[in-house]
């Protein structure tokens, strides 16, 4: 029971992250440098709240799965959502707090620089949550 719901969660996340990716980064850097970082900073508050709950939960939910069934896979799905934790601590953070400390009137190319590094750092998240997703679906098989 539990693993469905690590299933589903994982694919909110991936589903999330992918979106960010693909659909909203790309439109963001079509702003001038200013518009861009205005729109950054709130979307970067919202989505970090939902994505760090839903991996927190695709976590914890996979493990009990793991536990329940004694199969391994469930972990590994678990470990590879919450792996994003330490990726967004360790290596996107400094990118965020560079953006979050930057007014916006002094938004410039090493902004735009910025805006656009996290965006392919963010895509390690789409990752990380589609081979939870992947490893979530093989221990459900």
């Amino acid at each position: 029971m539990f693993g469905d719901f690590a299933l589903v969660v994982a694919a909110l996340f991936t589903g999330a992250a992918i979106y960010v990716s693909w659909a909203e980064q790309p439109a963001r850097l079509e702003l001038d440098n200013q518009a861009m970082l205005a729109e950054w900073k709130p979307s970067y508050a919202r989505g970090l709240m939902m994505q760090a709950s839903l991996a927190s939960i695709g976590f914890v939910l996979g493990t009990l799965e793991a536990i329940v069934t004694g199969q391994w896979i469930w972990f590994a799905g678990a470990l590879a959502l919450v792996a994003n934790w330490p990726f967004t601590l360790f290596v996107i953070m400094p990118v965020n707090k560079k953006l979050e400390a930057t007014a916006l009137e002094s938004a410039d190319e090493t902004t735009r620089a910025l805006v656009e590094r996290w965006g392919t750092l963010h895509g390690v998240r789409s990752a990380l949550g589609a081979l939870s997703v992947g490893l979530f679906l093989w221990a459900s098989i």
